[in-house]
């Protein structure tokens, strides 16, 4: 019974080594990909800003305010229906219509380029 016992020990230890084996090598092969031209440039993040800025004039001066509220500052709905005042729901509402108006301008290839 010991025999079966250290058999089964090896396999199971020899199989937990394989594992952190195939996981060390892949991260490696992950950081090997990101190489220096791969990066982003300041250019693109430049430009990608500034469609973003001109997505966000687009909107009214309500939608922008819930936009910069929400996601940049990051309060939640209550707090910003007391900010703004408006009810939760009404938060809600017009935040999903801000951020639809945005997918659409951003989503238009010749609003991007």
């Amino acid at each position: 019974m010991p025999l079966e016992k250290a058999k089964s020990y090896l396999f199971t230890v020899a199989y937990h080594n394989m594992i952190d084996h195939v996981r060390k090598v892949k991260r490696i092969t992950l950081v090997d990909q990101f190489k220096e031209e791969d990066r982003v440039s300041e250019q693109k993040v430049h430009n990608a800003r500034n469609v973003l800025e001109g997505a966000l004039k687009r909107l009214s001066e309500v939608q922008r305010a819930l936009i910069m509220l929400k996601d940049y500052e990051g309060y939640s709905y209550e707090e910003i229906g007391e900010i703004m005042n408006l009810n939760p729901s009404q938060v809600k509402v017009y935040l999903h219509r801000a951020r639809t108006h945005l997918k659409e301008y951003l989503v238009r290839m010749d609003n991007v380029i």
